[in-house]
């Protein structure tokens, strides 16, 4: 029976110590679980994070802040300093600004105001559209059309009645017309290099130009070489204008006054290549120039000149005669600078361009 108990005893120390040693075992194994659960995950879930917010997000965002600022270059104030895609800039001369501050500072006498003037010789209206910030169409137009008129009476010289008192002699009108024309177009492409205020520019442009003009003279008293119950009627210089000369001796020693003269017409074409330079004082507001070389050829009309006279024929005695005298056509090539030929818009000139 004692032997039994002591068996007994033995059998319940040994299971005893089964259990302590199968729990101890588990607790070791959630352990180590969770630490290869916790280093795994989180040395992933770290590395993943870091390199996909280091190498993509920053570098994404130091990229986009360098096109920025090539694109964009920006005033203290936020301002854009240079033309961006569609913009529009209009340029005027520049040179009655400087003389102005130039003799504001050397204290000349009599400092007239500057100018709006035109930024070419030809009197054109110049525009440029940007397509984006390097590149930019460019066009100027001139159309113009202009009439002058000017009178004076003159006495009548056709009534023969000798006059009596207290009756004025009439009085018939004079008078000259002026007209002229003009029209000038060009188009062209604009380039642009820098990314600073400083803007170096380039590109071509093509253009075309016409202009005419003429004057028309009216006289009150008609000639009339064999005049019935009136007086012969002959050129006198009481018909001529001030300035104008359109009295004057012809080829046959007579005296005779010009009805109508035509100027002649001129039709320019061109081509060029330009390069120049803008540095912008301000925001969208440079100034610059540019200079340019190409190929202009222009051609000039026959121009007319009619007058009237009074003259003898043979035996058939005086009458009035007419004669047009014309002028030759005329030509002329240029291969050089545009300096030379103003079809084109500004050129060898400083000039202020606005940009909005």
């Amino acid at each position: 029976m004692k032997k039994i108990l002591l068996l007994l005893l033995a059998l319940n120390v040994t299971f005893a110590f089964a259990q302590d040693a199968h729990p101890s075992d588990k607790h070791d194994h959630l352990i180590s679980g969770s630490q290869k659960k916790e280093d795994h995950p989180t040395t992933k879930k770290e590395d993943h994070v870091t390199t996909k917010k280091d190498d993509h997000v920053t570098t994404k965002k130091d990229e986009h802040i360098t096109i920025k600022k090539e694109q964009y270059l920006t005033s203290k104030r936020g301002d854009r300093i240079l033309p961006q895609a569609h913009d529009i800039g209009i340029g005027i001369n520049a040179n009655p600004f400087l003389d102005y501050l130039g003799n504001f500072f050397g204290k000349t006498a009599n400092n007239v105001a500057p100018t709006w003037d035109f930024a070419n010789t030809n009197l054109s209206i110049s525009i440029k559209r940007f397509k984006d910030s390097s590149f930019a169409y460019r066009g100027a137009l001139n159309i113009g059309y202009s009439n002058f008129t000017d009178r004076k009476m003159v006495s009548n010289r056709s009534d023969a009645n000798p006059l009596t008192f207290p009756t004025v002699n009439r009085e018939e009108e004079n008078s000259f017309t002026t007209t002229s024309t003009s029209f000038a177009i060009s188009f062209g492409v604009e380039k642009r290099k820098g990314k600073t205020r400083l803007q170096g520019i380039y590109g071509f442009e093509l253009g075309l130009s016409a202009n005419s003009g003429g004057t028309s003279y009216l006289y009150g008293n008609a000639l009339s070489p064999n005049a019935i119950n009136t007086k012969s009627v002959d050129v006198t210089q009481e018909d001529s204008f001030v300035g104008k000369s359109n009295v004057f001796t012809n080829n046959y020693g007579k005296l005779a006054r010009i009805t109508e003269s035509k100027d002649p017409t001129r039709i320019g074409f061109g081509l060029r290549t330009f390069f120049g330079a803008e540095y912008f004082i301000a925001p969208k507001l440079s100034i610059g120039g540019e200079f340019g070389w190409g190929l202009g050829f222009t051609i000039n009309t026959q121009s007319s000149t009619t007058s009237e006279s009074i003259g003898s024929q043979g035996l058939s005695g005086p009458s009035i005669g007419t004669q047009t005298i014309e002028g030759t056509v005329t030509n002329s090539l240029i291969l050089g600078t545009s300096n030379n030929n103003t079809i084109y818009g500004p050129s060898g000139a400083i000039r202020l361009q606005f940009y909005f």
